[in-house]
């Protein structure tokens, strides 16, 4: 099957879309293919490039714009940082703190959670041991959520949570947790008489960490 692209027509099979008939009349699961990413993500350049921009995908699949969106970050992460190993792997790890999936099906989340994974060790060139791969783990396990979106529930009925990490520099992180509904409030409420309150009264952390080094997330 070949999709008509304007100026130029790239192929592909619709089984590379689909798991199954049967996910796609139970789930509407249909995968986007890499050309459609790229092409989306590009109308969002600068963003999607940006090492603190933070990306949501409400329904991730197995991961398919969150990985071209690690590999555009952590290509600026190599142009900025490098020749420095430390502040390079204090980058990359940051990178993958600011994207974001929340998936339905089990076997989807831990295949977009794999996929991250790798294309984090892959960069780094690290293996499993290292103390970076399992921080990456901790990071993948957070901000990659088994839920629902429309219901704004984990799949065993929980409020979602997410964290905002932030890198202070000097190799330390912050994490503050946030219920989704709560953000998803206060994008509604943006430009309403809410805008005059402060912020803190509207959009509160459920919990507030201690800095932390690498090590310390990995604990």
């Amino acid at each position: 099957m070949r999709q008509n692209r304007g100026v130029s027509d790239t192929p592909f099979d619709l089984e590379d879309l689909v798991k199954s008939k049967q996910r796609v009349a139970d789930h509407g699961e249909v995968f986007t293919p890499s050309w459609m990413v790229e092409d989306m993500l590009n109308l969002v350049k600068g963003e999607s490039e940006r090492i603190d921009s933070r990306f949501l995908e409400p329904a991730c699949g197995s991961g398919n714009f969150l990985k071209a969106v690690l590999i555009r970050k952590l290509a600026t992460v190599q142009r900025r940082y490098g020749k420095s190993e430390f502040e390079r792997n204090h980058f990359a790890l940051f990178s993958l703190m600011c994207i974001y999936g929340i998936e339905l099906l089990e076997d989807n989340v831990l295949e977009c959670r794999q996929n991250l994974l790798n294309i984090f060790t892959g960069q780094l060139g690290i293996d499993a041991e290292s103390v970076w791969c399992k921080a990456a783990l901790v990071v993948l396990n957070a901000n990659i959520v088994h839920g629902d979106a429309l219901t704004l529930k984990t799949i065993d009925d929980k409020p979602i949570n997410f964290p905002e990490w932030g890198y202070l520099g000097s190799g330390k992180f912050q994490r503050r947790d946030f219920q989704y509904d709560s953000l998803t409030l206060r994008s509604s409420i943006e430009g309403s008489i809410f805008q005059f309150f402060e912020e803190h009264e509207v959009f509160v952390p459920t919990k507030t960490h201690a800095p932390m080094t690498v090590q310390e997330i990995v604990q």
